[in-house]
């Protein structure tokens, strides 16, 4: 075993490896700009996951 070992801020538990890739650097409204995409996904994801809902509760 190597006495080198790297860890990630996650310790390893996010099933990463500690093998994040390299890293970015984003300007501050570069930054906002991803994060304001994110959520625009995040809400996204979140009314399929309510239509499939209350499409499964009518069924029943």
């Amino acid at each position: 075993m190597s006495g080198h070992q790297d860890t990630c801020g996650c310790g390893g538990n996010c099933g990463c490896s500690t093998e994040h890739g390299d890293l970015i650097a984003l300007t501050r409204d570069d930054y906002i700009a991803r994060l304001e995409q994110y959520l625009r996904d995040l809400k996204a994801e979140m009314e399929a996951v309510e239509r499939e809902l209350n499409m499964l509760k009518q069924m029943a």
